[in-house]
Formats: structure tokens, C-alpha cells, sequence
């Protein structure tokens, strides 16, 4: 039983290598988020960009692209400093109109203000990652945790009058003490610490891609059950942690490199929620896909 197990899994590796290799992510990344932050060149730039980008990335792809790309236009081509010197008293009017589904425009102002805050105070995001990872935990949870506490620890009242955390606001920035998959925040980690692959950026280096969580949502969690990743039909973050664990056999090293790849094969629709014959025949994955 254990050598059959062992056998699957290796041939899982290989297929899932070999389409990992053969995916052409350039043709991709106009369609995702990570868009973003590959316009800029600073290191800084493209994690201030990448963080508020990441934050914003819910729903289709068609509908919050235009409102991220609105915010990083007001930013100009630097929007560390922008955010460094972010003052809602005199910045506020260049945001109007500017919201997202429940994301209403002071909640997007009062993100920036809170963001602004905690770089004046931390210098940068991989700054306060790299003061607080803890390198014996088996993943990054404990430190998203903290760095999400941190981040909501600001007075809100110059933005809304009064010191409140309105949902729309939380929502931006999910914390996985109450469960959430923290799905955004996952996918923002991943691109700091993943090796450059034209994808990822590799720019925080103190932390192994061995620690990471795939960043869950439907797609994956839909595609991992036919690759029998995982058997659990819930979204949270057991289940993102199941499939990041059943990937850790397939690359120790590096387990979610296969995201990017797996994620828009769902986005693309080269995946279907409902069965295809012609679709599913035409899979690069269909050897080893249970659906």
C-alpha cells in the first residue's frame, strides 16, 4: 500500500513538473494581479505595489484590475514614497469616487493611511517579516498573524472621525486567527519569497519557499480535489494547509510553485467547473486528474 501510494505520487511529480516547466506564465501575467507589481523596478516600489495590489485582487480579474491600476496611478511611478508621505488631509479628494465592491473610498483611504503608518514605523513589509519569522514554525501563519495585528493597531480616526475598523476595511487584510484562508496575503508572500521565475520576485530571502501556503481559492481548491491533493471540500485554511502538505512531497523546497500554473488553468476555463469531454481530453494533466 505504502509503495503504491509512493509510485502515484511520483508520477504526480512528474506530470506536475513537467507542466509546471511548459506553462508559458508570460502569456499569464497580463491576467493577474501579479501584473502590478512587475511595472516597477525598486525593490521597495514593487513590494508597496504588490502589497496593495494583492489586497485589492477578489473577484474578477476584469473588474478589480481597473480599480488597483486607478490607485497606482494617482501613486505615479513611486508609490513607496507616495505612501510614505501619505497625508489624508491633503490627499484624500485624488481617491474620490474610487471603491471596489464593498470596499467603499475611505475604507481604501484609511488602508493607505494604515499602510502609511506602519512603513514609517517598520521601514517596509519584508523589514517587519524579517524581524518576526520565526524560522522553527512549520509555516508563515504565526507571522501573518502578527503582521496583521500590527497593521490594524493605527489610529483610523483622521480618515473616518472616530476610531473604527469598518468591515470593508478588515476585509482587505483578512487575518487567519478567524479563519480565513488569507488567500490575498498568501499570494503576496509568495511573490516576495519564491525565486525569480518570472513570475515571483525573490526578494525576501530570509524566508525558505518550503514555509510558504498555497494561496487558496475555488479554482485551486477545485483542481487540487481532482488531483487528489486533498480530499476536503471546505475552504479554509486547513485545506490550504492539507494541499500545501501533500505538494510539500512533490518539492520539499518549493511546493507552491505550482500555483501560478494550476490557478489560471482554472481561470482560463482549461479547467471546467462542469466536465468537458473535448476540454478534458485536451488536458496536459488528464493522466493523473481523478474527475
Amino acid at each position: 500500500m505504502v509503495m503504491q501510494v509512493k509510485v502515484k505520487l511520483d508520477i504526480l511529480k512528474t506530470t506536475l513538473d513537467s507542466f509546471y516547466e511548459q506553462f508559458n506564465a508570460n502569456q499569464h501575467i497580463a491576467h493577474d494581479p501579479v501584473e502590478f507589481p512587475h511595472r516597477y523596478e525598486k525593490q521597495w516600489d514593487i513590494e508597496t505595489a504588490g502589497f496593495i495590489a494583492s489586497c485589492l485582487s477578489y473577484g474578477k480579474v476584469e473588474l478589480f484590475k481597473p480599480v488597483i491600476n486607478k490607485i497606482l496611478q494617482i501613486m505615479g511611478n513611486k508609490p513607496y514614497e507616495f505612501v510614505l508621505r501619505f497625508d489624508p488631509k491633503t490627499e484624500t479628494d485624488k481617491f474620490e469616487g474610487i471603491k471596489y465592491r464593498m470596499n467603499t473610498t475611505e475604507d481604501i483611504i484609511a488602508f493607505i493611511y494604515l499602510l502609511s503608518s506602519f512603513l514609517r514605523k517598520y521601514n517596509t513589509i519584508g523589514d517587519f517579516f524579517n524581524q518576526n519569522f520565526m524560522p522553527d514554525s512549520p509555516n508563515l501563519i504565526s507571522t501573518l498573524s502578527r503582521f496583521v495585528k500590527t497593521f490594524y493597531s493605527y489610529d483610523t480616526s483622521p480618515v473616518y472621525g472616530r476610531h473604527i475598523y469598518p468591515f470593508g476595511l478588515l476585509q482587505m487584510l483578512p487575518s487567519p486567527e478567524k479563519g480565513s484562508t488569507c488567500k490575498r496575503a498568501h499570494m503576496f508572500i509568495r511573490w516576495m519569497v519564491r525565486q525569480d521565475d518570472g513570475v515571483d520576485f525573490g526578494l525576501w530571502k530570509f524566508i525558505p519557499p518550503s514555509k510558504l501556503i498555497i494561496p487558496l481559492d475555488t479554482h485551486i481548491a477545485r483542481i487540487s480535489r481532482h488531483l487528489g491533493l486533498t480530499e476536503r471540500r471546505t475552504i479554509d485554511i486547513k485545506t490550504a494547509i492539507d494541499i500545501t502538505n501533500t505538494l510539500r512531497y512533490l518539492d520539499p523546497r518549493d511546493p507552491v510553485k505550482y500555483d501560478f500554473a494550476l490557478c489560471h488553468l482554472g481561470i482560463s476555463g482549461k479547467c471546467p467547473i462542469k466536465k468537458s469531454h473535448i476540454t478534458c481530453l485536451n488536458c496536459s494533466l488528464k493522466d493523473v486528474c481523478i474527475y
